[in-house]
């Protein structure tokens, strides 16, 4: 751990009530499984955001999914306080209220464009298109070779996106269309604002974190001491390189996020 990293970890010690820890689901508090619908948490990791939620200011689950969705799988209701940002902060759940925005009407106009265009370019049968409403995925992850299949699909679903006035975000083994203006880093910086928070920790696992790390390392410049964690895998190496900490996968947050509950706790 550097020098800026430990100092992040020693502000979010020191101050739990001005704390910022904001966490991804999928890879990160919940392994990655081929059946998103069957993503559970890991072990201990519902246990240890209750005891975070009783200690830190602010306590946030940063997620791609819908987030009603990630509450009801995760059972996240158990956790008080919570804050879940779904749809990279196009929804928002907090008390058991949702608030979500209109379908994008990019969205409504490409929904049955992915599946024609997938198969004119001849898609392995494994691959499909999940509709969160919000936002079309590309899944490969069922296929032999899923950065090869979606390298070959690129050109079909850069063409839908482009059409439709929506942005292709790649990741781990998925590529997403969805309307312009909504990331990881922009839910931490309105989380951070907003709770005027004086220490933040970011954990993700996919390049769809990483503009959640590059918020945290804006925000440490300008005076907010901070650290990212990266929940490591074969198949997202570039997280692990950009971030502070890496540790091995949800069962490495969950004793990472134990530590830090301890050391808040002394």
């Amino acid at each position: 751990m550097d020098a800026p990293a430990k100092a992040g970890w020693d502000a979010l010690v020191a101050d739990p009530a001005g704390a910022l820890v904001a966490l991804d689901y999928d890879g990160v508090l919940a392994p990655i499984v081929e059946d998103p619908t069957l993503a559970v948490p890991a072990p201990g990791a519902i246990e240890v955001l209750r005891r975070l939620a009783e200690r830190v200011g602010t306590l946030a689950v940063v997620t791609g999914r819908p987030a009603a969705q990630v509450v009801e799988l995760g059972g996240l209701a158990t956790v008080p306080g919570l804050i879940v940002e779904g749809q990279y902060g196009a929804e928002r759940w907090v008390g058991g209220e949702l608030t979500t925005p209109e379908e994008p009407a990019g969205v409504t106009a490409a929904r049955a464009a992915p599946p024609a265009a997938l198969a004119a370019a001849g898609a392995d049968p494994a691959v499909w298109v999940e509709d969160k409403r919000l936002a079309l995925v590309v899944h490969a992850r069922r296929t032999a070779d899923p950065d090869a299949e979606l390298g070959r699909l690129d050109p079909a679903v850069r063409r839908v996106a482009e059409k439709h006035g929506l942005e292709p975000h790649p990741g781990k083994m998925v590529v997403e269309l969805r309307a312009p203006g909504f990331d990881k880093g922009g839910v931490l910086r309105r989380l951070a604002a907003a709770a005027g928070s004086r220490a933040v920790l970011f954990a993700g696992d996919d390049l769809g974190d990483i503009p959640g790390f590059a918020a945290v390392e804006e925000l440490r410049a300008a005076g907010t001491p901070g650290i990212t964690v990266a929940s490591a895998s074969p198949e997202a190496a570039a997280v692990a390189e950009r971030a502070d900490v890496a540790v091995d996968g949800p069962a490495g947050v969950v004793t990472l996020l134990v530590t830090l509950s301890d050391q808040m706790s002394e």
